[in-house]
């Protein structure tokens, strides 16, 4: 249907340094051919020791289906401002001129390795990432039952499709279909079970089983207002602020939570944090700015 290539990204000069004068080229250019992932390092920051040989590492593995540009801020810093860089770590990913995702901070290698399959499947194959972006457009603008069909189609030549099979979820339990893409789910693939397309419609999943029992908003304030040390409240404020659409309350909310003690319930301000992070784009500012907050308290 979408006719599948197996022609992989040229493999020379998968990583390379470069600079203001060569961003363009390096960077822009190359970002019409392949995937471009751009490392904002400087040599004093430690975390970037850290993330920059992991990244290297995962770039080098998947064998030229992405490629890696190290542009340190020190010696770079207009790029930097325009790119309104302001912490470091920072990494971002260019596709057709633009970028399509990114994140700051270190991350565990698993994390490095969902980030390295996304963004080397939005050039998709021979067709398939325009499908996958209709599908996605239909699924935004509300076509839940159209979306399913595109992704439908996609695992139909591509069973293994990540972005594919975890837009059918979420498609399904946009259509209000929740037992449907719970089944779904139990049935992905080994090969993708921990994709981040995966992990994005399973965390969908269980913040959509938590709306379903979430208590009043307006009790749960005054519950907190009242003790300001009910950590339960707090945590079932977050739930229900989440489940009221105002993310980024219940992700400030859960920040205190973690705040106050990071260990009670077993972590669950952070596991909870988690999901909402999974739930959403990797570049939406809620995420960016919810994971910097969380890093600055763990790593304090």
């Amino acid at each position: 249907m979408f006719g599948l290539t197996d022609t992989p990204a040229p493999q020379a000069d998968l990583i390379k340094d470069t600079s203001e004068a060569t961003f363009m080229a390096d960077v822009i250019e190359m970002s019409r051919e392949v995937p471009v992932i751009v490392d904002f390092w400087a040599p004093w920051c430690g975390p970037c020791k850290q993330l920059g040989p992991a990244l290297e590492a995962a770039v080098t593995a998947a064998k030229g289906r992405v490629r890696m540009v190290k542009i340190n801020v020190d010696e770079n810093q207009m790029i930097a401002s325009q790119l309104r860089i302001q912490s470091i770590p920072t990494v971002y990913a260019f596709w057709q001129g633009q970028p399509v995702d990114g994140f700051q901070g270190a991350l565990p290698g698993s994390e490095i390795q969902k980030f390295i399959d996304r963004v080397a499947a939005v050039a998709g194959d021979g067709g398939l990432g325009e499908a996958l972006t209709m599908a996605e457009e239909s699924l935004a603008a509300g076509e839940a039952d159209a979306a399913a069909e595109i992704f439908g189609a996609i695992l139909g030549e591509e069973p293994e499709n990540a972005a594919a099979f975890g837009g059918l979820v979420r498609a399904h339990l946009a259509a209000g279909n929740a037992e449907q893409a719970e089944t779904l789910l139990a049935s992905v693939p080994a090969k993708i079970a921990q994709a981040q397309e995966v992990e994005t419609a399973r965390a969908q999943i269980e913040l959509a089983k938590q709306a379903a029992n979430a208590g009043p908003e307006a009790d749960l304030r005054a519950a907190v207002a009242a003790d300001p040390t009910n950590l339960q409240a707090r945590f079932d404020l977050a739930v229900a602020l989440n489940a009221a659409g105002k993310v980024e309350e219940a992700v400030d909310t859960l920040l205190d939570l973690f705040r106050i003690d990071r260990e009670w319930n077993e972590g669950a301000a952070r596991t909870q944090l988690f999901t909402i992070f999974d739930a959403l784009k990797p570049q939406d500012p809620i995420v960016l700015k919810g994971r910097r907050k969380l890093s600055s308290m763990i790593y304090a």
